[in-house]
């Protein structure tokens, strides 16, 4: 995959993720479900959904391979 790094987010413009945001992604590097995730860190699945979107949205990813990649880019993992 080709990416166009103009358009990727830095250090310095993604909003800070929060303490349990950084939980979810550092599960969502691992190959397990958001079923699995939430009962790993005993929440609903729909609690998982909802984080995991906003750390989509933080990092302006919207897929998964995308989050994990920009979080090893930017030094979050």
């Amino acid at each position: 995959m080709t990416v166009d790094t103009a358009f990727l987010p830095t250090q310095r413009t993604v909003e800070p993720l929060t303490r349990r945001e950084r939980v979810i992604l550092s599960n969502l590097d691992e190959d397990v479900t958001l079923e699995e995730i939430a009962s790993k860190l005993f929440v609903t699945r729909n609690t998982v959904k909802s984080q995991v979107r906003s750390v989509y949205r933080k990092l302006g990813v919207s897929t998964r391979a995308d989050a994990v990649e920009c979080a090893r880019r930017i030094g979050l993992r």
